[in-house]
C-alpha cells in the first residue's frame, strides 16, 4: 500500500455531510461517554487506580466477547465483566500491594478468556474486532437512552458520594480517623468505575479504554492544581478526545479508537509541555526574586 492509499484510509472526507447526519445518536453517545470519563477519570488519578482501569477493562472484554458468544446483549455482558472485576478489586485489594498483584492476576485471566470465547464465536469478523479496538456503530434512540440513563446514574452517584470520597482519596488515614466509611466509599467508587469502563468500551475497545479514563485527568493535572479546574478540564478533555475522535473516524476505514487516542495523547503532549514551560518560569521567577 503506498502512502496515498494509506493516507486515504485514514483521511477521506467524501460524502462527509451525508455520513454527519446518520451518526448524531453516536456522536451524542461520544459526548456522554467523555463526560463520564472525566470526571471518573479525576478520582482514578486521585486514587491511583491507572492500572485497575486495564484490569477491569480486560474482564470487560471476556464478559463482553461471552455475550458475543451466546447472542446477547454486549454492553450487558461487558457490564457484568466489568462490575465483577470491580467488586472483586474493591473486596481484596486493601493495600496498594495486594490490589497491584490481583490486577496482575486479573489480567491475563481476563484477556484468555475473552480470547477463547471470541475464537468460538462464528460470526462477523467485525464484531471482534470492535470489541477490542472499538467502532462506530449506528447508535439508535434506544441505545442512546440505555446509555445516557446510565451515564446519568453514575454521575449522580458520583455527585452523592463527591466530597467525602475526594477527602478519602487526597487523605485516606484522616478521613478514616474522621469518620468517613473509607471501605465503603472504596467499593462504590469501584463499581462506578466498572459501570464506567464497560460504557466507554463501546468507543475505544478493551484495549484503549485508558484514554477516556486517565488521559484527560493526566493531561488536567499538568495545567492546575484547581480542584474544580482539573474537573472541568478533565471532561473538557475527554470530550474533545471522544467526538473529535468520531469526527474524525467518519472520515476514514480504520477504527474509531486511533483517532480517540491520538487526539487523547496530543492533547496530554500539550498540556505536559504548558506545565513544563510553567514550571521552569515559575523556579526562574523565585530565582530572580531571591537576587
Amino acid at each position: 500500500m503506498d502512502a496515498d492509499s494509506i493516507i486515504g484510509a485514514i483521511f477521506s472526507f467524501e460524502n462527509y455531510g451525508e455520513l454527519l447526519v446518520l451518526v448524531q445518536n453516536s456522536i451524542w453517545a461520544g459526548a456522554v461517554l467523555g463526560l463520564l470519563g472525566g470526571l471518573v477519570g479525576t478520582f482514578v488519578m486521585k486514587r491511583d487506580l491507572a492500572f485497575a482501569v486495564h484490569g477491569i477493562s480486560e474482564l470487560s472484554f471476556a464478559g463482553a466477547a461471552f455475550a458475543l458468544l451466546i447472542g446477547a446483549d454486549i454492553v450487558f455482558g461487558s457490564l457484568i465483566g466489568s462490575v465483577a472485576a470491580a467488586l472483586l478489586l474493591g473486596l481484596m485489594g486493601v493495600r496498594a500491594r495486594d490490589k497491584n498483584s490481583i490486577i496482575g492476576v486479573i489480567m491475563p485471566f481476563g484477556l484468555g478468556l475473552g480470547i477463547l470465547f471470541l475464537s468460538l464465536y462464528q460470526g462477523r469478523a467485525a464484531n471482534k474486532f470492535g470489541l477490542l479496538t472499538g467502532q462506530i456503530v449506528s447508535v439508535d434512540t434506544v441505545q442512546l437512552q440505555v446509555l445516557a440513563g446510565a451515564a446519568v446514574a453514575v454521575i449522580a452517584a458520583l455527585v452523592i458520594i463527591w466530597r467525602p470520597l475526594n477527602f478519602a482519596s487526597v487523605d485516606p488515614e484522616l478521613a478514616e480517623a474522621r469518620g468517613v466509611p473509607v471501605r465503603t466509599l472504596a467499593l462504590i467508587f469501584m463499581v462506578l468505575l466498572g459501570v464506567s469502563v464497560a460504557l466507554s468500551i463501546q468507543v475505544v475497545g478493551a484495549l484503549l479504554v485508558l484514554a477516556l479514563l486517565i488521559t484527560p485527568a493526566a493531561a488536567a493535572l499538568r495545567v492546575t492544581s484547581s480542584p474544580v479546574a482539573l474537573v472541568v478540564l478533565s471532561v473538557v478533555f475527554a470530550v474533545t478526545a471522544t467526538v473529535g475522535g468520531i469526527l474524525l473516524a467518519l472520515g476514514g476505514r480504520i477504527p474509531i479508537s486511533p483517532y480517540v487516542t491520538t487526539l487523547s495523547f496530543l492533547i496530554y503532549v500539550v498540556c505536559r509541555i504548558i506545565g513544563s514551560f510553567r514550571a521552569r518560569k515559575g523556579i526562574n521567577g523565585r530565582v530572580v526574586h531571591a537576587h
